[in-house]
């Protein structure tokens, strides 16, 4: 396979040079997984315009779809960048660990998500009957529940990215989920 690079402002176009001193102002730097996004003109800008519009789904309900997601696809850079993000959210390192795991016994509504979450990207969409009537019992509606699968799509985008490209995970490391339950 070959090496990707992680490209600096200086080896994107104009457009993504804008979009990462947007990112230095607000993050205090490019993550590399965004980085690698510029290695296309167009696709870091429209990867964000998807991921920042409008869902139903709260910050912490985007985390929950985000590290059972990730979890499933195994993307360490992805499960790093949500681990630090999941705890500006709240989340404890125990919780994060059950996310990942896709349930939540902290919470019966955000066990549900992470039920959906997980069953949808285990089974590519064809989500079980039991998961999704969970789900809409705990209160979710049909809109939240295609908001979760945009998320889940989203998500996948970027595990996906990384799996391929491997580029250097610049969060705090996640510890593999079997390091915490063995």
């Amino acid at each position: 396979m070959s090496t990707f690079n992680v490209p600096t402002r200086e080896d994107v176009s104009e457009n993504n040079q804008a979009i990462f001193d947007n990112l230095n102002k607000a993050l205090g730097f490019v993550p590399n997984l965004y980085a690698t996004y510029a290695h296309s003109d167009t696709a870091l800008e429209n990867y964000l315009n998807f991921s920042n519009a409008k869902t139903s789904l709260t910050a912490k309900e985007k985390e929950v779809v985000n590290l059972a997601v990730s979890e499933v696809n195994a993307c360490v850079y992805c499960l790093s960048a949500h681990t630090a993000i999941g705890k500006m959210n709240g989340f404890t390192d125990e919780q994060i660990f059950e996310l990942r795991a896709g349930h939540a016994s902290f919470d019966s509504k955000l066990n549900a998500l992470a039920q959906l979450a997980k069953n949808i990207t285990e089974n590519r969409g064809k989500t079980d009957e039991i998961v999704l009537r969970n789900f809409f019992n705990e209160g979710y509606t049909k809109g939240n529940l295609i908001d979760a699968i945009s998320l889940v799509g989203d998500k996948t985008i970027s595990n996906y990215i990384h799996q391929t490209t491997q580029v250097p995970v610049d969060f705090p490391v996640a510890h593999p989920l079997e390091s915490v339950t063995a």
